[in-house]
């Protein structure tokens, strides 16, 4: 026969058979590391740590490398006029943190402040787990404080004491506490430390700590007499659960407001210095009815409301009562009002359909809200309405805060089992691969997948906990990705541990993103994960060699058409299966080089399919149309 041309239309197929996708593409089956370009699979790019650095308790920058403390949920990246400084503002799990020169800045607001305590420090000869006496301290287990003025005792250093980032408690009782520091002590010492201040940060009691969603096991739990009278419920039993801790982030201009997802909306103000804390919003003067439990905020565009989802209704007197339904927003161009008098634009709207709202983002001059069931645009039309609101779409409702996002004025998101995009119209993008994400999904985590987009390569990628998660994970991490490529108008799928992902912009010119250790990465940079080797493949849908599918063929060459470096070795495997569901028979690695002609096979079916794999820490490849020789080999 002559040689037969091997293309595949881009995008990977999953949700069909494998023979279906071959016949009806012909498509790709499976890939990870790998994207479409101009119709063709290629390696992703890798990625490397970007070096963070701490903070000494004087303030200085150190040159000692750390991480973030806590899992990354939500960042935000800019350029402060009032000195030309580029700031990312990082909400984890537990703090708020702000990245500058290169060092991590603590701004998480305070819960309290003790100054002036004497000696409430106490060591244990070798042990490094330090006891704290504050009478009514208000700490939980989990909580956060940083000590200051703290002399050396019991072998311990100042320093030690006073680490910049503070220390994680365990809580004996009402007065005291434990943390534990780097070093055991050298000695036994009952009360030390001289005059000390301790700051308390924000916790378990203010909207943070909480890695994982927990299930609601209260009343109506499970069906009724499954579990016995009285006992706890089981995980198992509830489809419910409670949120995890999250941030919202936006800009005021060149200053940042941060809310903790059900908790109370802060303000850090650039020009104080990095010295400073976010401060509550109601704390600043003039403040007016801020609502102090508030699920989702954001900025509304061009006119500039603070817009606060699930939040405290107005009542004279302040707030009243939590209202997760309830849309609230600030007046115009202030965002400490909330409340609404004739002279100002302040006002609230509740929500019909669902039971709490979920995600807020930008689209075209409307702000995008999603409840738990539907889709709302909120648009300002001034007046005595201020804002209009139209229900755009119900059974729609985005899968968590951060799985939402804008792009261009649109506005993509994940929904509980598919994909959706709004552009003037609510719309379910057509998906090959959504019920493999779905059936790999662990639902009840599905409030941590978080979507990020890639604006060179034209990708939206949502980040998920699948299932390849060991089994009895406490709090699993996002560990698996889906990807749509609205160029191309295709999807791909793959592995990458990412928590939260932002686009390049302003000085950094690649995307970032942190993993659940904590590190940040330069994304779309070498070839390598940071050093380590990338196992990148892509796996070809099986196609029949004769138009009938009926005769046997021996392929005995393949005509490779790639592009790659000098350095890239790709190795090639052949699978052949003489009926649809009969046992695949896999001949190769065979190795494909810049240099390569040909590659000799000898496989024999009635489907072949092609998987192409690099994995090494220098391999950079695109793919082209390859071509196969074969000759008839009967019909059995």
């Amino acid at each position: 026969m002559p040689l037969q041309l091997l293309k595949f239309n881009p995008g990977v197929v999953k949700d069909i058979t494998e023979y279906a996708a071959g016949k009806n593409g012909p498509f790709w089956v499976d890939s990870d590391l790998v994207r479409f370009k101009n119709g063709y699979p290629e390696k992703l790019g890798g990625w490397q740590k970007d070096e963070l650095y701490e903070i000494a308790p004087d303030g200085d920058i150190t040159t000692t490398e750390t991480t973030i403390e806590g899992i990354a949920r939500r960042m935000l990246y800019w350029r402060a006029a009032v000195d030309g400084v580029d700031r990312l503002a990082v909400g984890t799990h537990n703090h708020l943190l702000i990245i500058q020169n290169g060092a991590i800045y603590d701004i998480t607001p305070l819960r309290a402040t003790q100054a002036g305590l004497t000696n409430p420090v106490a060591t244990t000869n070798l042990s490094a787990t330090v006891t704290i006496t504050d009478t009514a301290h208000g700490a939980l287990t989990g909580d956060w404080v940083v000590l200051s003025g703290t002399t050396a005792t019991g072998g311990i250093t100042a320093d030690t004491f006073n680490y910049y980032y503070g220390y994680q408690i365990t809580r004996i009782n009402a007065d005291s506490y434990t943390i534990v520091v780097p070093t055991a002590a050298s000695s036994t010492v009952a009360a030390g430390g001289g005059t000390v201040t301790i700051k308390y940060l924000i916790g378990l009691n203010n909207g943070l700590g909480v890695q994982s969603a927990a299930p609601a096991l209260g009343w109506g739990a499970g069906g009724w007499g499954n579990e016995g009278w009285g006992t706890p419920r089981s995980a198992s039993e509830s489809n419910v659960s409670l949120d995890n801790s999250s941030w919202n982030l936006s800009l005021w201009g060149e200053d940042l407001l941060a809310t903790a997802r059900g908790a109370a909306v802060y303000y850090y103000d650039t020009s104080g210095g990095i010295v400073d804390r976010a401060v509550l919003v109601s704390s600043i003067a003039g403040a007016q009815s801020v609502p102090s439990v508030v699920r989702v905020s954001t900025v509304s565009f061009p006119d500039r409301h603070f817009i606060a989802g699930g939040c405290q209704a107005y009542a004279a007197a302040g707030n009243g009562e939590v209202d997760n339904m309830l849309v609230r927003w600030s007046s115009q161009e202030e965002f400490t009002k909330f409340a609404p008098t004739a002279v100002n634009t302040a006002g609230d709207q509740r929500l019909e359909i669902g039971t709490k709202i979920v995600a807020m983002t930008a689209a075209r001059e409307e702000t995008i809200i999603s409840t738990d069931e539907a889709i709302y645009g909120m648009t300002f039309i001034g007046g005595d309405f201020v804002f209009s609101f139209r229900l755009l779409a119900t059974d729609s409702g985005a899968a968590g805060l951060n799985a939402m996002l804008g792009v261009d004025g649109d506005v993509y998101w994940m929904g509980k089992r598919n994909f959706f995009k709004y552009d003037g119209i609510v719309q379910e993008l057509p998906c090959p691969v959504q019920y493999y994400v779905a059936d790999r999904l662990q639902t009840e985590f599905i409030e941590k997948t978080t979507v990020g987009h890639n604006k060179e390569f034209k990708e939206i990628t949502w980040f998920y906990v699948s299932n390849d998660n060991p089994a009895g994970t406490t709090n699993p991490e996002p560990d698996s990705y889906v990807t749509f490529n609205y160029a191309e108008n295709c999807w791909s799928v793959g592995t990458m541990d990412r928590t939260v992902w932002s686009d390049s912009f302003g000085a950094r010119v690649v995307p970032f993103a942190f993993d659940p250790s904590g590190y940040l990465y330069n994304q779309e940079t070498g070839t390598s994960a940071d050093g380590a080797a990338m196992n990148s493949y892509i796996e070809g849908a099986p196609r029949e060699i004769s138009q009938d599918g009926e005769t046997l063929y021996m392929v005995d060459q393949v005509i490779p058409d790639v592009t790659m470096t000098s350095s890239t070795s790709l190795a090639l495997y052949m699978n052949t299966r003489k009926f649809p569901n009969s046992t695949e028979v896999t001949k190769g690695p065979f190795t494909i080089t810049s240099t390569t002609d040909k590659v000799s096979t000898r496989a024999k079916g009635r489907q072949i399919s092609l998987k192409f794999q690099s994995t090494g820490t220098q391999d950079d490849w695109t793919l082209g149309d390859f071509r196969v020789n074969s000759r008839q080999d009967g019909l059995r």
